[in-house]
C-alpha cells in the first residue's frame, strides 16, 4: 500500500486515485489519494481491533467502489491476505472458497445496486457463512439505505471506521510475502486458489500497465472490469495505483440505463484508455454505431480488449466505430496465473503496425513458445501448438493455496521445465502470436473462465440425473455458452420440469452466468472402454462437425454417435 498509496499522498495529496461510476447514471464520486489513504488507513485499523493479524485470509464480497478497494489494500496494510469473490458468486461459491482459505471474517455491502436492481449481497453472506465455522466477523457497509438484518457477529462497517484512528503504519512485508488470494476454474470440479505475492505482482502490473496502455501522469485510465477478476486486480486497483494513476470504478452495466453508457461515460470523465471484454463488445454492436456516436470519445487514446480473444467483427467495430481509426487497440492475452499481460501489440516500436484480433508482441521478459504432442518446441514461423512459457516472470502465480502438488500438476507437468498456460496458439509468418482457444475442459463464458466439470458436478446433485456431459459451443455475444447433455434415470421422468431444476441447481451452486444454454436428453453418453466420456465427439455434434469424427474406435459402443446426432437434430428442429 505504500507504493500505491503513500508515496503519491506525500508528492500530491490531492490528485485523483479513484472514479466511482455508480450504477445510478451521472453520479460519480471522486476519491483523491488523500481519501483513500484515510479510508484505507481507518478499514486497517478496523480489521485489527477485530484481531486480524498479518497472514489472516479475509473474504470480500463487494460490488467494485471506493470502499471494496480500500478494503483490498487495507488487508495488503496490515499483511492480511485478502480474497476477493466476485458478488454475482452464489452462497455456496463464497462458502466454498471462504472455507479453502479459512478466511476469519468477511466484508460486504447490505445489498448491490447493479443496472438498477438490488442484489442481496449480506442476505448471500448469511446462508454462506451458516457453514463457515472460521468465520469469526462480518463487516456490513451500506451502498443503500435499506435495513438489513444484522446479527451477534455482524459488524457496521462506516460506524467502525468513524471511531478508529487514522493513521496506520503499514507491516513490514518480505517479496515473497502473500498479497493476495483469487480463486480461478480449472479443469477438474474444484475452483482454486491462485495465490500471487507482493513485489513481483506489483511490479509487474505497474510496468505492463504503463506500458502497453502508454500511460501518462493525468490521463483517466478506464478499466471496466470487476473487482472479482484479475482484471480488476491488476488494472483497477494495484497497476494504475501504483502508478499514481486516476482509475475508474464502472459499478453499472454496458447497457444501463441503454448501451450508450460506457461512451455517455467516456465523454463525462473524459476517459484516454478504455480496458473492455469482448462479449461487451459484441453485445453493443448488435445496438447498431448510433449510441455510440452519440457522445465525444476524443478523449481516447488507447482501446484494450481482455478476458478471451477478439474475434474480426467486434474488433473492427471496436477499433473504427468507438475509436475512430484513431486510437492504438491493444487485444491483451494473460490469465489469472500470470498477474498481468503477457502479450499484447504494445509495448513495439513506434507506429509498429498492429494485426486485428492478434495479440502479437511477447512483453518484456515474456518468452513464448510453442510445443508438439510429444513434448518438443516446434521452431520456426507459421506453427501452432501447445502455447507455454520458457522462463520465470515476476507477476506469475507461486502457488494454489493449500495444494502446492496441483500447481505444480496443473502448470509445470505437462512440459516438464516450462509454464503451460493451457491455450494453443498460432506463430505467424511474422512470428506474431495468436491465441486461438484452451487445449483443455475449460470454456470460457462472457470472460469467465468456467471448467466444464464444475457444471457437471452441480448438475450431479440432482437425484434423477445420473450422468451429465458439459461443452462450450461457440456464442454469438457470448464468446461461448454451456450445453449440457444429460442422461436420465427415468426416461418417463418430465423433462422440461427436470431442465428447470437443473438450470436452478447451477444458478445456486456456482453463479447465473453458469448456467447451460441447452439441455439435451440423450439415452447415454459417448465413452470409452475405460469409461471417459469423449466430450471432442459432443463438441462436433453440437458445432456440426459430424461428418468429421475422426477416430471412434475407441468408443465402447460406437452406435451411439449416430444415436445422439438424431436426438441433436430433432432438438434443433424443435
Amino acid at each position: 500500500t505504500v507504493n500505491c498509496l503513500d508515496q503519491h499522498v506525500e508528492k500530491s495529496p490531492n490528485r485523483v486515485a479513484l472514479i466511482w461510476e455508480r450504477d445510478e447514471p451521472g453520479t460519480a464520486v471522486h476519491v483523491t489519494y488523500r481519501e483513500l489513504l484515510d479510508l484505507t488507513c481507518r478499514l486497517a485499523n478496523t480489521l485489527k481491533k477485530y484481531g486480524i493479524q498479518k497472514g489472516d485470509r479475509v473474504a470480500i464480497y463487494m460490488p467494485v467502489s471506493p470502499l471494496s478497494v480500500a478494503a483490498m489494500l487495507a488487508c495488503a496494510r496490515i499483511g492480511a491476505v485478502h480474497t476477493v469473490v466476485f458478488a454475482g458468486f452464489s452462497a455456496e461459491s463464497l462458502a466454498g472458497r471462504i472455507v479453502d482459505s479459512g478466511c476469519k471474517v468477511v466484508i460486504t455491502y447490505n445489498q448491490g445496486v447493479r443496472g438498477g436492481r438490488i442484489i442481496e449481497l449480506k442476505m448471500t453472506v448469511d446462508e454462506a457463512v451458516k457453514n463457515c465455522p472460521s468465520i469469526k466477523h462480518v463487516f456490513v457497509a451500506r451502498r443503500t439505505d435499506n435495513e438489513v438484518q444484522m446479527g451477534d457477529r455482524d459488524i457496521p462497517l462506516e460506524e467502525e471506521m468513524t471511531k478508529a484512528a487514522s493513521v496506520c503504519n503499514p507491516e513490514s512485508m518480505d517479496s515473497e510475502d502473500v498479497l493476495f488470494m483469487l480463486y480461478t476454474s480449472g479443469s477438474t470440479g474444484k475452483p482454486k486458489g491462485i495465490v500471487h505475492t507482493q513485489a513481483g505482482y506489483l511490479l509487474y502490473t505497474a510496468l505492463t500497465h504503463k506500458y502497453v496502455f502508454d500511460y501518462q501522469q493525468g490521463d483517466v485510465f478506464g478499466c471496466v472490469a470487476d473487482i472479482g477478476w484479475i482484471t480488476g486486480h491488476s488494472y483497477v486497483v494495484y497497476g494504475p495505483l501504483c502508478n499514481g494513476a486516476t482509475s475508474v470504478l464502472f459499478e453499472s452495466t454496458p447497457v444501463y440505463p441503454d448501451p450508450g453508457r460506457y461512451w455517455e461515460v467516456v465523454q463525462r470523465l473524459k476517459i484516454n484508455q478504455f480496458y473492455g471484454a469482448p462479449t461487451a463488445i459484441r453485445l453493443l454492436l448488435n445496438y447498431g454505431e448510433e449510441w455510440v456516436k452519440k457522445y465525444d470519445r476524443s478523449s481516447l487514446k488507447t482501446l484494450g480488449s481482455v478476458g478471451e480473444p477478439i474475434n474480426n467483427e467486434a474488433w473492427q467495430w471496436f477499433h473504427q466505430v468507438v475509436g475512430e481509426g484513431r486510437c492504438t487497440l491493444v487485444d491483451t492475452w494473460w490469465q489469472t496465473e500470470t498477474g498481468g499481460i503477457c502479450i499484447a501489440p504494445r509495448p513495439s516500436e513506434e507506429k509498429a503496425e498492429i494485426v486485428p484480433a492478434m495479440a502479437m508482441r511477447p512483453f518484456f521478459g515474456i518468452v513464448p513458445v510453442l510445443m508438439d504432442e510429444n513434448g518438443k518446441v516446434i521452431e520456426g514461423n507459421d506453427v501452432s501448438g501447445a502455447l507455454c512459457i520458457a522462463q520465470p516472470w515476476p507477476g506469475m502465480a507461486r502457488t494454489i493455496y493449500g495444494d502446492h502438488q496441483r500447481f505444480v500438476d496443473a502448470y509445470f507437468k505437462a512440459y516438464p521445465g516450462y509454464y503451460f498456460t493451457g491455450d494453443r496458439a498460432y506463430r505467424t509468418k511474422k512470428g506474431y502470436y495468436q491465441i486461438t482457444g484452451r487445449m483443455d475442459d475449460v470454456i470460457n463464458i462472457s470472460g469467465h473462465r468456467l471448467g466444464t466439470a464444475e457444471i457437471e458436478d452441480a448438475m450431479a446433485d440432482h437425484p434423477e440425473v445420473p450422468e451429465t456431459a458439459v461443452i462450450g459451443y461457440p456464442h454469438k455475444i457470448k464468446g461461448e455458452g454451456a450445453f449440457a447433455f444429460i442422461v436420465l434415470k427415468d426416461q418417463t421422468a418430465p423433462i422440461d420440469r427436470v431442465k428447470e431444476e437443473l438450470k436452478t441447481i447451477v444458478a445456486s451452486k456456482i453463479a447465473k452466468y453458469a448456467v447451460p444454454d441447452h439441455i439435451l436428453v440423450v439415452k447415454r453418453l459417448p465413452k470409452t472402454r475405460s469409461g471417459k466420456i469423449m466430450r471432442r465427439l459432443l463438441r462436433k455434434v453440437v458445432t456440426e462437425q459430424s461428418s468429421n469424427m475422426g477416430d471412434v474406435t475407441t468408443l465402447d459402443d460406437p452406435s451411439v454417435v449416430k444415436e445422439i446426432l438424431d436426438t441433436y437434430q430433432k432438438y434443433k428442429e424443435k
